[in-house]
């Protein structure tokens, strides 16, 4: 009968290590949260709407939404989104380019 050599064994917690380390890592990574800012700069025009010079964050959003046809309230209203930060909601008809 033949002892099982420890020196494979070894091997094999070894090779198991940075897999291990490699998912800790992958896992930590998707955790994290991603951070992005958005600023406009000169003759930014969405759905032929001016906006130009603003930015965009974590804290500072927009939702812009474009229609087809005439609406009885159009514009754009800033409210609090209950997190701290400010959301901007447009409603704008869409117009042609300049």
């Amino acid at each position: 009968m033949m002892l099982p050599d420890h020196s494979t064994r070894e091997l094999t917690k070894a090779k198991r290590l940075p897999v291990i380390l490699a998912g800790i890592f992958l896992f930590a990574l998707k955790c994290l949260p991603a951070t992005a800012e958005v600023r406009f700069g000169r003759n930014v025009y969405i759905g032929g709407h001016d906006f130009s010079h603003q930015r965009y964050d974590r804290k500072h959003r927009a939702v812009i939404r474009l229609y087809d046809r005439r609406l009885r309230r159009e514009g754009c209203a800033s409210r609090s989104d209950g997190r701290g930060g400010r959301i901007k909601i447009c409603h704008l008809r869409k117009i042609g380019p300049r």
